[in-house]
């Protein structure tokens, strides 16, 4: 705790001499979103990072993460605590794969999940986040959709938006994958009161199993609204801790057992102040990728 307390003394030195700001992501460890200056989901930080007058940010998370704050605010300097905190799921896909599938289905448009890397992005024509998949889809011209790279939330969208048809490529989360249905099963015998909510990146037996399907910034507002006093969040347990802090009194449980993101877990404290005090790892993006992915995003904006 000592250590932590000192840690952070010198992280607000530094932010003060290099005009910087942290921001932190929903999974990220306790101490880590303790010392930020905003916490929340990717696309939450990415918007924060466009308005902010600090010259620097720190973003703890994952790198398209960073990335997508380096290209919705192109002119500042953002900085990756940890080079080998990637994201399985974005990896899943190549941009050549995409490049076959768009020729496989030359009058698909390309809805892209924010969780991706930016090369995807450049290779779409809109991005999604989970709160918005479905407004997106269903405003398309386009009566054929691939969705990419989540199956799970791209099948959400198929059952909820029926009059278009989507083309999924086989990657997901591999930590909202692992949540079975059976876990679900057992949790409600446990805790009859609960309300069960579940993220669209879960299994479809999973999200029929629900009582409400939520994006990680829908979560906190459905449990801060709530009278309900006990919750089952089948999402990262990074979330869980947040939604403790932040509503004293209510009860959050996990899907059975606890599930834990190893690459957002990586980044710790000291992370944070070796970032700031050597200004690593910045992210640079290559300007004509960074435009083009640059529109899919704006377009994603309009959507909410």
């Amino acid at each position: 705790m000592n250590e932590n307390f000192e840690l952070n003394q010198k992280i607000s030195k530094l932010k003060n001499e290099k005009n910087a700001i942290i921001l932190a992501h929903n999974y990220q460890i306790e101490a880590v979103q303790l010392a930020a200056d905003f916490i929340g989901d990717s696309l939450d930080l990415s918007r924060k990072a466009v308005g902010l007058s600090q010259a620097m940010i720190v973003f703890a998370g994952v790198k398209f993460m960073a990335e997508t704050a380096k290209i919705l605010a192109p002119e500042k300097k953002v900085l990756l605590p940890r080079l080998d905190a990637g994201c399985p799921m974005a990896d899943m896909i190549t941009v050549d794969e995409l490049r076959e599938m768009k020729a496989s289905h030359p009058g698909a448009m390309v809805v892209t999940y924010v969780n991706s890397s930016v090369e995807i992005k450049a290779e779409s024509d809109v991005c999604c986040t989970s709160a918005n998949a479905v407004r997106v889809v269903e405003n398309l011209p386009a009566k054929e959709i691939i969705f990419i790279p989540d199956q799970n939330l791209g099948s959400y969208v198929q059952k909820l938006v029926p009059a278009k048809k989507i083309i999924l490529f086989e990657a997901f989360c591999y930590v909202h994958h692992r949540i079975k249905k059976e876990e679900i099963a057992t949790m409600r015998v446990r805790y009859p009161q609960a309300k069960v909510i579940v993220h669209p990146e879960v299994r479809p037996e999973v999200i029929a199993s629900a009582d409400e399907v939520l994006s990680t910034s829908g979560m906190l507002s459905y449990v801060k609204k709530s009278p309900l006093k006990e919750f089952i969040v089948a999402t990262e347990q990074g979330l869980l801790q947040r939604m403790k802090r932040e509503n004293p009194g209510k009860y959050f449980f996990p899907a059975l057992s606890q599930k834990i993101c190893s690459n957002m877990k990586r980044t710790a404290l000291k992370d944070i102040y070796d970032s700031l005090l050597e200004e690593k790892y910045e992210i640079e993006i290559y300007p004509a990728i960074r435009e083009r992915a640059g529109r899919t995003l704006q377009e994603m904006l309009k959507y909410g």
